[in-house]
């Protein structure tokens, strides 16, 4: 467990819950107990980590998995779980973008008045 922590940089407690939550259903344990973590699975968990990092919830983690359990009959399902997230952060994305331009648009106001500070004041409350 803690090497699969190391390289996934990960806390130990969370890949428990991954477990826990039935998201890792194939990891194998040794006779002691001990979980066995093959290359897939640490791929699995470090693709979980981006899904988690874009916002997809344990619960649309959890389907996709309970799909996938059933085989390549519910392709389509998973593609659309999928699509409709890349939907959702194409969305983040226009957000953040606008955010991003005001905030370079606030620092470039900062640097005239630096550049120039007996110049008149800008209006400074302009918003996103």
């Amino acid at each position: 467990m803690k090497e699969a922590s190391e390289r996934l940089g990960v806390p130990s407690h969370t890949i428990r819950y991954y477990e826990k939550e039935g998201l890792l259903p194939f990891i194998q344990r040794d006779q002691y107990g001990n979980r066995i973590f093959e290359q897939k699975d640490l791929d699995w968990m470090a693709l979980m980590s981006c899904f988690r990092a874009t916002g997809m919830t344990i619960a649309a983690l959890k389907q996709i998995v309970d799909l996938a359990n059933q085989g390549d009959s519910t392709l389509s399902e998973r593609k659309m779980i999928m699509e409709n997230h890349k939907l959702e952060l194409q969305k983040r994305q226009l957000e953040l973008d606008k955010a991003f331009e005001a905030v370079n648009s606030k620092l470039s106001i900062y640097d005239s008045r630096l550049q120039q500070p007996d110049s008149p004041q800008m209006n400074e409350m302009r918003f996103c």
